[in-house]
């Protein structure tokens, strides 16, 4: 009789469990052209895969980070999730996320995987030998440039657009309008608050580094910081005024017809969303994008760091839920040219980078130039305070008037409490 009522328990679990639906939540940043076709991948899937159901949520790109971290500090994560790699890293080091299910993907190894895509931009999500992520996007910045604006300060955006850090901040002179203080276009500013992205080339085309071969933190080569500090003291409101970290991101204003900003920098995708949001700009051939800047005097040709957005997998998911999680991430993932010529997004494939599609895509080559010659920003698991603290000491140098020398040995001193705490 035990033995019957086991076997009648077990029947009643099997019976439920395949009647169960599969339930996945992905949680990602706002973009309403990746919107438009993951939606369709999703709905794809799902007839693919009747017991299951997906459920996407977007959040802004400057909120997402903290929603995720406070969802799994309470055990609540959603199924898959993306950000930035230097917010999503400690997820990997703190095992929070599974390595990618090879059979639910239908790869035989991690080799294999690794030589589908561009050298080495898998290595930022691999760790003890296995892969815990699936690359989104990989994003460098290169410059985006109004030809309209120098036009009319009778500069030729064709032969005159800065070449160096050093002409940025000439050419930004001509092309700022001011109202007393009050700046009624910039020239050009930067994308503030990435410090990682941006400020750390700079530095390194000096001969400077945050962190030593080995990957440990420490400020190297002094002069090449504080000459980057001076930069930055001199762009801001206490220098020349010709931004500041309080301004609209310069990035959000560049598709506008509202003469605020003249350059910008950005990713490939912004070329979709001038597109999206002002159709007669991007038709209007006044616009043109090049290559990031260099100092006159660099040692290392180095530029913008690049970045990406890795889809992972949350640890707490059910077995079946990791399961279908992979397998849904790699059949949307399977569409790179899509991604591409609907969003403006480089997944970095091999297949994608090798095609016509990627060849004909608009400025891809001065993306895939600048790419040639940048790095991954820095993996640390302690990037989001070290970014933060990167933040605490540009943004006193251009906004309270403290000197480069003391931001950087606050920065120092802090930087090495964090590492000791």
């Amino acid at each position: 009789m035990f033995r019957k009522l086991l076997l009648s328990i077990l029947l009643i679990s099997v019976v439920i469990s395949f009647g169960a639906k599969i339930q996945i939540t992905i949680w990602t940043h706002e973009d309403p052209n990746r919107t438009r076709i993951e939606e369709k991948y999703i709905k794809e899937f799902m007839k693919m895969y009747p017991n299951v159901e997906v459920k996407r949520v977007t959040y802004p790109s400057d909120k997402i980070r903290d929603i995720v971290l406070t969802a799994f500090a309470a055990g609540k994560g959603p199924t898959i999730f993306n950000l930035e790699i230097q917010y999503a890293y400690p997820y990997i080091t703190n095992k929070r996320v599974v390595p990618v299910d090879l059979n639910a993907i239908g790869v035989k190894s991690y080799t294999e995987l690794k030589n589908m895509y561009v050298k080495g931009t898998l290595d930022a999500v691999t760790y003890g030998n296995m892969i815990y992520g699936l690359p989104l996007e990989v994003t460098n910045w290169a410059l985006f440039i109004n030809k309209k604006y120098f036009k009319e300060v009778g500069l030729d955006p064709e032969k005159d657009y800065p070449k160096t850090w050093e002409d940025l901040m000439r050419i930004s002179e001509k092309l700022t309008i001011r109202d007393g203080n009050i700046i009624k276009r910039r020239g050009f500013d930067f994308r503030y608050p990435y410090y990682l992205t941006f400020f750390l080339p700079m530095v390194e085309q000096l001969g400077g580094a945050l962190f030593d071969k080995k990957g440990n933190p420490v400020v190297i080569n002094d002069q090449a910081w504080i000459k980057v500090l001076n930069y930055m003291k001199e762009w801001g409101p206490n220098g020349k005024n010709l931004g500041s970290p309080t301004y609209t991101a310069a990035r959000k204003e560049f598709n506008k017809d509202n003469n605020t900003i003249a350059m910008c920098e950005s990713g490939l995708y912004q070329i979709l969303r001038i597109k999206e949001e002002n159709p007669n700009f991007y038709n209007s051939g006044e616009w043109m994008v090049v290559n990031w800047p260099i100092w006159k005097d660099a040692v290392k040709d180095v530029r913008c760091n690049y970045y990406g957005h890795y889809y992972m997998v949350n640890m707490q998911a059910s077995r079946p839920e990791r399961e279908m999680a992979w397998k849904l991430i790699w059949y949307m993932l399977s569409h790179p040219e899509e991604y591409l010529t609907e969003v403006g997004l480089i997944q970095p494939k091999l297949s994608l980078m090798q095609s016509e599609t990627f060849k004909k895509f608009p400025y891809a080559k001065v993306f895939l130039e600048d790419l040639e010659k940048s790095h991954m920003i820095p993996l640390h698991e302690k990037d989001p305070q070290i970014e933060q603290l990167l933040k605490e000491m540009v943004e006193s140098v251009m906004l309270s008037n403290v000197s480069p020398e003391n931001a950087l040995n606050n920065f120092k001193k802090k930087l090495a409490q964090l590492l000791e705490d």
